[in-house]
């Protein structure tokens, strides 16, 4: 993809996260790396008002957050760098304040493998990291820690982070922890979450490796729920 192509797709990540009511405003933020340097969406620009030339970019080497664009980056580029750096199988991060995600970082609990969908992320929950200020190193360094193994963390009194190998498996796997933080919080009303055991998870893990987006690199949609 070409940068332009990038910074529109970016762009239009961030319009469907506000569309679907994952990210309401100026909240979370995008990146998608680009060669040594990553693109990120600027700080506390509404969606509906980002333009492609104002997408940032920050080179991963850079410890400043010095940027090239005319708007300075997220105030979060932090731990997208660092996750960027610390993991070469992700090449798109987004972060959401999404209802029940965050509803669940406040609580400060983690997501375990009540539904088989959490094979998505990587393994049998999805963590929640302790709580650090917002664009900070303490944030960064937990949000990788929380990520080893997994393609999602939710921040503690924050918001949640998924990872991809493009953008397209990213807001793919936004959607579905936003579905899965829905359902074992509903769930959680009515009484305690029966959890899948462990062998099972790695079984799903495996069977994930080729399923709906995340399995097809390149090709758009999903298959259907059963």
């Amino acid at each position: 993809m070409t940068d332009a192509g990038k910074r529109e797709a970016i762009v239009e990540a961030a319009r469907e996260l506000e569309r679907t009511g994952l990210n309401q405003g100026s909240a979370g933020n995008i990146s998608l790396r680009d060669g040594a340097a990553m693109l990120i969406t600027p700080s506390g620009v509404a969606a509906r008002d980002l333009r492609s030339e104002a997408v940032a970019r920050v080179a991963l080497d850079d410890e400043s957050g010095a940027s090239a664009g005319p708007l300075p980056p997220s105030s979060e580029w932090r731990f997208h760098r660092d996750i960027l750096r610390a993991r070469p199988d992700a090449n798109a991060i987004v972060h959401t304040h999404s209802p029940y995600a965050t509803v669940l970082a406040v609580l400060r609990r983690d997501i375990p493998a009540a539904h088989y969908m959490i094979a998505a992320f990587g393994g049998a929950c999805v963590r929640c990291t302790d709580y650090a200020p917002y664009g900070t190193a303490e944030l960064s360094r937990l949000a990788v820690e929380g990520l080893a193994g997994r393609h999602a963390v939710l921040l503690g009194n924050h918001g949640a982070i998924v990872t991809g190998a493009d953008l397209e498996r990213a807001m793919w796997r936004a959607v579905e922890l936003e579905a899965l933080a829905r359902t074992y919080y509903l769930a959680s009303l009515l009484g305690q979450p029966v959890i899948l055991p462990d062998d099972e998870i790695e079984r799903m893990v495996k069977r994930f490796e080729s399923y709906g987006v995340i399995g097809r690199a390149g090709k758009t949609g999903g298959e259907e729920r059963s």
